[in-house]
């Protein structure tokens, strides 16, 4: 069962389905305030990990993309952003006041920037997500059709797996440096993965199985990539269960770690 922290509450709570194997999610993507704001993008992933681990646990899931008040300049930045961070197109945009009648029931999970407030009348659990910055970004014209996460040295990925560093509810600062990291971190996994698919398969370790089914369930990134990094240089793991686990992770961590497999 998946428990998110409820932004009117401050508590993590159980998602209550409206109608039982399907997941309604509204997802609002804001203006952004500078060049190098990609809050709406942020969200836009956090959703799209809500709709991954929905689906691991069985859940249809119908995702509504809120782009109101946005230019369409605006709108093409997010979608191509979207696209390069790995996320699933929604199945409908309009307004979450829309969203209701465009999924065919009411909103079970509502994902906001922590800038755009919480109604505390609105029905659903609230998922507020951190601010965040990509540093360096280009404040054109150009760069808005265009996307601020497209044309750079880096894997898009790399910014997918910078954002998931940070816990969804804090604020997020992507630099050159962390992003080259990440970008380093990807491929070195890639390599691994691709290794260790050559061995035996091994079922994964209890305590890794539980550890990930904790993490994904409360959306958090941060726990699940530590662990990771720690079965990654783990001696005592067979090389077949470190794949294994890793394939698994990605199920929902989107970083395409299979990429490399017969390369």
């Amino acid at each position: 069962m998946l428990r998110l922290l409820d932004a009117r509450t401050g508590t993590r709570a159980e998602v209550r389905l409206a109608r039982p194997g399907v997941l309604r999610a509204c997802v609002q993507a804001t203006r952004a305030v500078a060049g190098s704001d990609i809050t709406a993008q942020r969200v836009v992933l956090v959703a799209d990990l809500l709709a991954r681990a929905a689906e691991l646990s069985g859940l249809q899931v119908l995702t509504a993309l809120d782009i109101t008040g946005l230019s369409p300049a605006q709108a093409a930045a997010i979608a191509s952003d979207a696209d390069a961070l790995g996320v699933h197109p929604p199945a409908a945009r309009v307004s979450c006041l829309d969203a209701p009648s465009s999924l065919g029931g009411p909103v079970d999970v509502h994902v906001v920037s922590q800038n755009a407030g919480v109604d505390p009348g609105r029905a659903g659990l609230v998922v507020s997500v951190g601010t965040a910055q990509l540093d360096g970004a280009d404040s054109g014209p150009g760069a808005a059709a265009g996307g601020l996460l497209t044309g750079h040295q880096y894997d898009p990925l790399a910014a997918r797996l910078a954002l998931m560093s940070f816990p969804n509810e804090r604020p997020a600062a992507l630099t050159s440096g962390g992003l080259s990291r990440a970008d380093e971190t990807l491929a070195g996994w890639r390599q691994q993965v691709a290794r260790w698919a050559e061995s035996p398969s091994r079922p994964m370790p209890t305590p890794i199985v539980e550890a990930a089914g904790a993490a994904f369930s409360d959306l958090d990134t941060v726990s699940a990539l530590g662990m990771l990094r720690g079965l990654a240089t783990d001696p005592s793991v067979p090389a077949g269960a470190k794949f294994e686990a890793f394939v698994y992770a990605d199920r929902i961590l989107g970083l395409d770690l299979a990429r490399d497999i017969g390369r």
